[in-house]
């Protein structure tokens, strides 16, 4: 049984996975090039170009999440589509979520804008910790530790280099994973303290980082995008939830369909204040949850 999910794995994954980290420090080395020569060029003309690289790049990754896999995508939802300035807040319940984002930006042929709030510990990935930084990614710590005044700053630099943004925040900034008990629970415990709802299939969410970005961009925006990613296959016939496939399990083909459901929210329905927003935002996650 053992041989044959070895078999099973390398026969789906080992080409794709071959392929993608086998381009990457291509890829890494033609954008570093790129960022020398812009070095006296305007920011703008950097993003542009640095977009269009990592469209072409992605758009290879997504061939094989997509295409290679035959993965079925369904999509729920009016998915605007003319480009449009946006934060795009997601459950997060796998590594394979932003390949979901990505799933959703293609079809508005803005995938070159995606920009992600990240783990501050992601930017220690070889070749694509430093990368995403420079993409317009922003790594944030956790709690307390919180950078908003960093946060903005990057925000801001951006919105005046005109840069396009379609910037995807995982508001409960830890996966779903229902063998976490600890992390479920006291997620839990924190939203009664608060007086909020007590969410089952989702992580009572965080505000910091959406509350910056929305304000920081009120002028800059416009729309916040609202999605729930599903991965079909992850409640067993008790309504127990399972761990969510990973990016081997999508490469494999062991997650057959993908279902987003989307929701395109006007700024001014959004409050301003963080205690208000943090309310609003843990109201949108309840609708996750249902």
């Amino acid at each position: 049984m053992l041989l044959s999910l070895v078999l099973h794995t390398l026969r789906y994954a080992l080409l794709p996975a071959a392929v993608m980290m086998g381009t990457a420090p291509t890829y890494v080395l033609a954008w570093g090039a790129w960022r020398l020569l812009s070095t006296l060029l305007p920011a703008r003309i950097y993003h542009q170009v640095d977009d269009r690289l990592y469209t072409v790049y992605q758009s290879m990754v997504l061939f094989f999440f997509e295409n290679y896999t035959g993965v079925q995508i369904f999509l729920y939802g009016d998915l605007p589509k003319s480009k449009e300035n946006v934060v795009c807040i997601s459950n997060h319940q796998s590594r394979a979520d932003w390949i979901v984002t990505d799933m959703l930006a293609i079809r508005q042929n803005t995938l070159g804008h995606v920009r992600y709030v990240l783990k501050d510990q992601i930017k220690w990935l070889p070749l694509y910790g430093w990368y995403l930084s420079q993409h317009g990614g922003i790594y944030v710590k956790q709690s307390a530790k919180f950078n908003e005044k960093k946060m903005r700053n990057k925000l801001q630099a951006q919105m005046k280099a005109e840069t396009p943004m379609y910037l995807v925040i995982f508001p409960e900034g830890a996966y779903y994973n229902p063998e976490q008990s600890k992390v479920i629970a006291d997620r839990q415990s924190y939203a009664e303290k608060e007086g909020f709802a007590v969410l089952k299939h989702v992580l009572t969410p965080r505000v910091k980082a959406t509350h910056v970005a929305v304000n920081s961009m009120k002028k800059y925006l416009n729309a916040v995008y609202d999605i729930t990613v599903a991965y079909e296959g992850t409640v067993d016939h008790k309504g127990r939830r399972k761990v969510a496939p990973c990016m081997t399990n999508l490469l494999c083909k062991q997650c057959p369909r993908i279902h987003i459901y989307f929701d395109r929210i006007e700024l001014k329905d959004i409050p301003e204040e963080q205690m208000h927003m943090r309310r609003w935002l843990h109201e949108r996650f309840e609708i996750k949850d249902k």
